[in-house]
């Protein structure tokens, strides 16, 4: 009879402890509620808030949407910083974490990325994501909005997301009370562009910074990747690989290196170790359907892989590389278009070097010379645009950590230009400490920075590999606990199924079968140095 009277009396205990937490949770987000409206006046340099407000749960619609995101609810903060950087900070109202998310964008900004602030928020972030300083209503590409306008431009390459950065981490400790534990930045793209540049100019900014395929090197990759693949592919009309003949030529290049890595799946672990040649496939003389590429289309090929030089012998961006070029989003979206002239290449090259550049509405892409453009260019805006700095001694020293990942089968920005920036840095360390070898050199650098190769992703997300994986977690637990990803566990989810896993692991490493088990699990398989 004691006993159950002790139990009872635990139990009424544990029950008042719990009323009592539920009771100062529910005061804390009635608290925070009316906190919310006073953000408005809150004092920022060269700031003007106009919205201060709570959303409900999945109450939130994006203009160009009729759907709302699934979020909790939280406080909508919105605002310009001059000259015209729009920002927006979320913050939950309930279960933060006590730590920050930034997120980037894609293409050439303007728009604010409202999923992934939702997906920050779910996680219970606070949040922030600005248009960088313009509106992108005229397109993906439009980038007619920085005619004349150097400011702009600065505020598109690195200031927007600097100052949207210090303003929300400022919105978010004043709302809450209290100082962040940790700040993070994650972004792939033009939002890997974005995080390298963060990386390079404002390490203070964040704890650790993800940039997924990155567009770091912005001015070259304009001019020697959407400049010269629309080039090698609108030589001529015959030149124009048309979506038809794709499954064909992606058929072909995996049949020629499909079994390098030892496994036939339709993925090439190391596209760098194909050497399928274009001309194999080339269609009989006086014959053209869609299960052969012409002479002039077998060149355009390879121009595209083997990327475009100077007349000095100066590589100004590298190819594309082998694989995934039958993929519905890849080579048919961005390489060839559904028609000629319609790619996405020929779009954002031309764009930008008529507006950013050359400042002229009928500047004709066919027209650029890769010697004095591409230096006027340089010149001109890549200071601003360009975040190739391999310096990041700063960061390193200020204890922030790096992942940069990238897709093999990205059909825009070349993987293997993030290869050359992680090699870049690995020499600047070399120098720094001293290195009597590269492999010295290697792991100092990954003590803070860290490449993932994705096998068979296309940009950002897509192609036939496995492309989706946890990589905030990773860092969390890097930047948190001091434990380095050694591997990230990446899936490939088909109709909301897993159909396949396999791990993506530090470059140089690769993903190894160890000769037992499905080759579609990923416990099958470990990392590696690749086989010369």
């Amino acid at each position: 009879m004691q006993i159950r009277k002790e139990l009872v009396s635990l139990a009424l205990l544990l029950g008042s402890w719990s009323f009592l937490s539920i009771s100062l949770m529910a005061q804390e987000s009635i608290n925070l509620r009316q906190s919310c409206s006073s953000l408005r006046n809150i004092a920022l340099p060269d700031t003007v808030i106009s919205i201060s407000e709570v959303v409900e749960a999945n109450n939130f619609s994006p203009s160009n949407s009729s759907s709302s995101l699934d979020t909790p609810s939280f406080c909508r903060v919105a605002g310009v910083i001059e000259p015209a950087i729009n920002f927006e900070v979320w913050l939950p109202l309930r279960d933060w974490n006590g730590k920050y998310n930034g997120v980037g964008n894609g293409g050439m900004a303007g728009v604010i990325s409202y999923g992934a602030m939702a997906a920050a928020l779910d996680r219970g972030y606070a949040t922030a994501s600005t248009d960088t300083g313009h509106d992108q209503s005229g397109g993906l590409f439009d980038a007619s909005w920085a005619s004349g306008r150097p400011d702009l431009i600065e505020d598109f390459g690195h200031r927007g997301l600097h100052t949207t950065t210090t303003n929300a981490k400022a919105i978010t400790e004043a709302f809450y009370n209290t100082p962040l534990s940790y700040s993070y930045y994650t972004g792939c793209s033009k939002g890997g562009q974005m995080g390298l540049m963060e990386a390079q100019r404002y390490p203070e900014d964040f704890d650790g910074i993800i940039a997924g395929n990155p567009a770091n090197n912005w001015t070259r990759f304009y001019a020697g990747a959407h400049l010269w693949y629309s080039l090698a592919m609108l030589e001529d009309q015959e030149a124009w690989i048309p979506r038809s003949k794709l499954p064909a030529f992606g058929d072909a290049v995996n049949s020629a290196c499909d079994i390098i890595d030892g496994i036939e799946d339709g993925i090439l672990q190391n596209p760098l170790a194909c050497n399928f040649e274009p001309a194999s496939i080339q269609c009989p003389l006086g014959i053209d359907n869609d299960s052969c590429l012409t002479p002039k289309q077998v060149s355009a090929v390879e121009k595209i892989w083997s990327g475009v030089e100077t007349s000095s012998g100066e590589l100004v961006y590298p190819g594309l590389v082998p694989g995934g070029e039958a993929d519905p989003g890849g080579w048919g979206r961005w390489v060839t278009g559904a028609e000629p002239f319609t790619s996405l290449h020929w779009l954002g090259g031309e764009g930008f070097f008529r507006w950013f550049v050359f400042d002229d509405p009928e500047w004709d892409f066919q027209s650029f010379d890769f010697d004095d453009d591409l230096t006027f260019a340089l010149e001109k805006v890549g200071t601003a645009v360009d975040s190739n700095n391999p310096d990041l001694r700063n960061l390193r020293d200020d204890g922030s950590k790096l992942i940069v990942y990238h897709g093999w089968s990205d059909p825009d920005i070349s993987p293997v230009a993030s290869i050359n920036y992680f090699e870049s840095v690995v020499n600047v360390v070399a120098d720094d400490i001293q290195a009597l070898n590269y492999e010295t050199a290697l792991k100092s650098t990954q003590n803070f920075f860290r490449l993932f190769m994705v096998p068979g992703m296309g940009h950002c997300a897509g192609g036939p590999g496995p492309d989706q994986f946890d990589t905030l977690s990773a860092l969390e637990n890097w930047v948190e606990n001091g434990i380095a990803p050694d591997s990230l566990r990446a899936s490939k989810i088909i109709n909301g199924e897993v159909t396949r896993t396999r791990p993506l692991c530090v470059f140089p490493e690769v993903a190894t079968y160890s000769g037992a088990g499905d080759t579609d699990v990923a416990e099958s398989f470990y990392c590696a140095a690749p086989i010369e």
